[in-house]
């Protein structure tokens, strides 16, 4: 019987991906300073932050292996945050449709074994209207999203189409959190001891 798996998450999103393996797994949000550097690019933010996480709750929780993941939207190099109002969201929508964007999530072990990895997905999104994109906005969905839309919910009417991880979009890229665990000695379910 190997470590319990710990996700360290508040993300619902993040726990439905990892709840669709069938793993057995207990949720804790870490509680880590989430704001990026001066500077700091992309892929070391997110990597920095899921490290963090990972590391936060690893000390609390001895013998126990701690899931953690961080996303971001990235357009022209440079990092979208979670709107922090409905014009904000609307400002990031405008500036994504019709146009390409980079999604990164880093996913971070620690615990008795310690990696990451970042996963990279390019997303198109087709051209919108201001009456389509003020709409999306209104309805709410846009609120606590990492570039002001969700793939999985009415946001995806705004995507063409994606190259790469559709599950990374979501907040936790799968095949690549399985390899993980595989690595860690996680007891996957479809693995014979």
């Amino acid at each position: 019987m190997g470590p319990t798996l710990l996700l360290a998450s508040a993300s619902p999103r993040r726990r439905e991906l990892l709840g669709q393996l069938g793993l057995p797994f207990s949720v804790e949000a870490a509680d880590v300073d989430e704001r990026p550097l001066p500077g700091e690019p992309p892929r070391a933010y997110v990597t920095r932050i899921a490290l963090a996480k990972a590391g936060a709750l690893a000390a609390r929780h001895p013998g126990v292996l701690v899931l953690a993941a961080d996303t971001t939207v990235v357009r022209d190099g440079e990092p979208l945050g979670k709107p922090t109002d409905d014009a904000e969201a609307l400002r990031m929508l405008a500036s994504l449709v019709g146009r390409t964007h980079e999604v990164l999530t880093a996913v971070a072990l620690d615990g008795a074994f310690l990696a990451h990895h970042v996963e990279e997905t390019r997303v198109h999104m087709r051209a919108a209207t201001p009456g389509e994109l003020a709409w999306y906005v209104a309805t709410g969905e846009p609120r606590d999203k990492a570039g002001a839309y969700a793939i999985q919910g009415r946001g995806g009417f705004l995507v063409d189409r994606i190259e790469g991880s559709y599950s990374n979009v979501v907040g936790l890229p799968l095949a690549q959190t399985v390899q993980l665990l595989a690595q860690a000695g996680f007891a996957l379910p479809w693995r014979t001891p």
